[in-house]
């Protein structure tokens, strides 16, 4: 199934840009590069259509806080009434190491509170999940201030070198070739 609503996870404001939790912001960023994002407050976020020959797609970057992502989620999904199995979230990933992204379909929340509100708004886990790996500080209590922080130099570059891959394959997901975008990212991050 093609993807008609891509997702980017992360906080507003200049607080968070650099923050590890943004990774999802910063990749949809890139996608946006030629068009302009603009406010919808009845969106609750920042919103643009990407149209690049056959493929076409809306870009949503929630301006609510990470915990409260599906509002703006389900706000523009049930607006233009895009079915959960066409929506792509992305969103940064504790359990892979800088320089890992893996896409899947459905599955849990991961103990992800974005995903958490999604899955909750939506009422679905069928949505598929780009996963930026951004590696764990090792010690559950750190998690907070670790996915709040800015990763290092060496960090921030193996997370780009895993976005510069899923750029690559966004375009098969988008036609929903996802075996074929799977087995390309996959052996690449």
């Amino acid at each position: 199934m093609s993807v008609s609503l891509i997702v980017g996870l992360g906080n507003p404001g200049p607080r968070y840009i650099a923050t590890r939790h943004n990774a999802g912001f910063w990749l949809v960023d890139n996608l946006a590069a030629q068009v302009q994002f603009r406010h919808e407050a009845k969106f609750q976020g920042e919103v643009c259509r990407v149209e690049q020959g056959d493929l076409k797609y809306w870009l949503l970057k929630p301006n609510t806080f990470m915990n409260h992502s599906g509002q703006a989620v389900a706000a523009l999904a049930n607006y233009y009434k895009i079915p959960v199995e066409q929506i792509l979230v992305v969103h940064d990933e504790l359990d892979f190491p800088p320089g890992k992204a893996r896409l899947k379909q459905g599955g849990s929340d991961g103990r992800h509170n974005g995903l958490k509100n999604i899955i909750a708004h939506l009422g679905s886990k069928q949505f598929l999940r780009l996963r930026l790996g951004i590696g764990h500080p090792g010690i559950s209590s750190e998690v907070t201030n670790y996915v709040l922080g800015s990763p290092s130099r060496d960090d921030q570059t193996a997370i780009e070198t895993a976005m510069t891959a899923a750029l690559e394959v966004i375009p098969l997901i988008v036609k929903g070739e996802l075996s074929k975008a799977m087995q390309q990212l996959h052996s690449q991050t």
